[in-house]
């Protein structure tokens, strides 16, 4: 735990194959930790420790300024881990705590392989039942459109990975020929009166009805209340929460909150 007499700034980097975010975060006075800044940057297939290096230095100009503590990373791409880990260390000069196996978490992963799980995901499941309570379902919107479940014991129950917005965009021009490439952004209507509307029709209300669908199938399943706190992060997480039936919460730096608690957690 943090102690009343503590302050001090930790960095939590969240790297995605879209998107890397990087968040700065006060801890102070025994309470949670309490974020100070953010940043996103577009994320590399690939980064030597180098190259990351001068993408951090970019990232800390754009966040509040000071002395370091710790920092905490989590990536799931894993020819970028090690560069950005190294890159951290140096810039930093501190212990950087890595996500994955061996790493306490503070959650009950109730899954076959927990290794498997990302940790965006755990970061996930741990901010939304410290944040928002629990039972509670979380929609992270990214790459892929992640649901995950922390049940009514706060343990991590389970989840669903289906097609990100912007990856079924891509994947109708790719796939089809004929199919221009598309922002996807929401439609004026649902039945649209040319190929872009029909196409951003069908990839952004179609991922909102899927969202719907899965949510409805996850309560039914597992028997839970009808009104289960839904909270949604990640890309387009305000765009999408509009267009839901169901109501939704929009917390776009849950991951980086997650991040924060995990190292506190692992903390030395």
């Amino acid at each position: 735990m943090i102690t009343p007499e503590e302050d001090i700034r930790i960095i939590t980097v969240d790297v995605g194959n879209m998107l890397t975010r990087l968040g700065v975060f006060e801890l102070a006075d025994g309470n949670a930790p309490a974020l100070s800044g953010s940043c996103a940057l577009t994320s590399k297939p690939t980064l030597t420790a180098d190259e990351a290096l001068v993408e951090l230095r970019h990232a800390r100009s754009l966040l509040p300024a000071g002395d370091v503590a710790g920092a905490i990373l989590s990536c799931v791409v894993p020819a970028l881990t090690d560069s950005w880990r190294r890159a951290l260390e140096r810039e930093l000069r501190c212990h950087v705590l890595v996500v994955g196996p061996g790493l306490r978490s503070g959650i009950r992963l109730k899954f076959d392989n927990p290794a498997e799980v990302g940790g965006d995901r755990i970061a996930d499941a741990i901010a939304a039942r410290e944040r928002h309570g629990a039972p509670i379902l979380v929609v992270d919107l990214g790459t892929t459109t992640n649901l995950e479940l922390v049940d009514a014991a706060g343990a991590f129950a389970g989840g669903v990975i289906a097609p990100g917005i912007a990856l079924g965009a891509r994947a109708l021009s790719n796939a089809a020929a004929r199919l221009p490439v598309i922002e996807p952004a929401p439609p004026a209507r649902v039945l649209g009166r040319n190929t872009a509307e029909a196409m951003r029709s069908g990839v952004v209300l179609g991922s909102a009805a899927m969202v719907d669908g899965l949510v409805d199938a996850i309560i039914a399943e597992q028997g839970l209340d009808p009104n289960l706190p839904i909270i949604v992060t990640g890309s387009n997480a305000g765009v999408l929460a509009r267009l839901m039936r169901h109501d939704a919460v929009v917390d776009d730096e849950l991951t980086l909150h997650g991040l924060a608690l995990i190292w506190v957690a692992n903390r030395r």
